[in-house]
């Protein structure tokens, strides 16, 4: 692993692991001085109600179009990244606070989604196109194909 990739994951996770509990912290006390402790605990339980009966719902949509798309013969693009976002949105649901649950409901909404598609496609696009091309940083190899199913 690179140093630069090293240093980046460090980043990563010192967010996911310190930044980010402190944040939901902050937030959670917040909400609890303004509305009362009862009721940021009442919210907090129908945010993850409402996110499982999302996660579920979109999840099988999900299922059925990636299903779909396999069975006529096409490249699923759309669907596996549809997928993954379901998969991450109800990873970040499942840990107890609000920033993480609104970040996870953005990525589960059908109308929010396809944001988080074009950002993930991008990022995969990027990683794949540095991998693979000549350089220090990439791997210099050249795969030569045709295109049959064009992206949507």
């Amino acid at each position: 692993m690179s140093r630069g990739r090293g240093r980046r994951w460090a980043v990563v996770l010192f967010v996911a692991f310190v930044v980010m509990p402190i944040v939901e912290i902050v937030v959670l006390i917040q909400v609890g001085q303004v509305i009362g402790p009862w009721w940021t605990i009442l919210l907090l339980v129908l945010d993850s109600i409402i996110g499982a009966w999302l996660i579920k719902r979109e999840g099988r949509r999900a299922w059925a179009a990636l299903r779909d798309r396999i069975e006529t013969g096409r490249m699923p693009h759309r669907e596996l990244a549809d997928g993954a976002l379901i998969v991450l949105g109800g990873a970040l649901m499942l840990t107890p606070g609000f920033v993480t649950d609104g970040l996870g409901i953005l990525l589960i909404l059908p109308a929010t989604r396809p944001l988080f598609r074009r950002l993930l496609t991008s990022y995969a696009t990027n990683s794949v196109v540095r991998k693979t091309s000549p350089g220090p940083t990439g791997g210099g190899a050249v795969v030569r194909g045709e295109v049959i199913d064009p992206p949507e």
